[in-house]
């Protein structure tokens, strides 16, 4: 006989609604989630003073610019270079060209008004001039050296200038020679 309410207590297996009820209890206990902390920081943007809006930049009304087809050459087309005629041969000029076999100093990659002369140092007894470039370095050259686009060779350098002769296009196949200088900015 103890046998038999053994078996049956076994046997016995919950009611369904039973089930439903620990289930219902067990996931009302995880319908916190943790979102104090935001809903917190959401009522707290909320509460913020809202700030004025800018107002928008005004436009500029750009002129119109009438091509006169007549008179102006078509800037779509490439320029057009004289053929020199059968009996003279390619223009040479006075012979003066820069040397295009030349490696290219790191100078020579920036324009000559985006370099500034920011002083000299001595060293060695060698006078060395301290450029600027527009990239904010600051380069240590001496003469000799090259720097802007138009194969400026430094020939002089003093406390407050550096002087440069640069090799610039004249005519189509010739060059002339053109002084110049970085002065010392303040």
């Amino acid at each position: 006989m103890m046998k038999q309410k053994l078996s049956a207590l076994t046997v016995r297996k919950p009611t369904t609604p039973l089930c439903y009820l620990f289930c219902l209890l067990f996931i009302s206990g995880c319908s916190d989630t943790g979102t104090g902390d935001l809903e917190k920081y959401i009522s707290s943007v909320k509460a913020r003073p809202k700030g004025a809006i800018e107002k928008l930049p005004e436009i500029k009304m750009v002129e119109p610019f009438l091509f006169p087809v007549d008179t102006l050459r078509d800037p779509f087309k490439p320029l057009e270079e004289p053929e020199p005629s059968q009996n003279e041969g390619p223009s040479t000029g006075n012979g003066l060209k820069p040397d295009f076999n030349r490696r290219k100093e790191e100078l020579e990659a920036f324009p000559l008004d985006g370099l500034k002369m920011a002083g000299t140092v001595v060293m060695k007894n060698q006078l060395w001039g301290l450029v600027k470039a527009s990239d904010k370095t600051i380069h240590r050259v001496r003469v000799g050296n090259y720097m802007g686009k138009n194969f400026g060779k430094i020939i002089r350098i003093n406390a407050d200038k550096i002087e440069l002769m640069e090799i610039v296009p004249d005519k189509p196949g010739t060059w002339r020679e053109q002084q110049t200088s970085l002065t010392l900015i303040q």
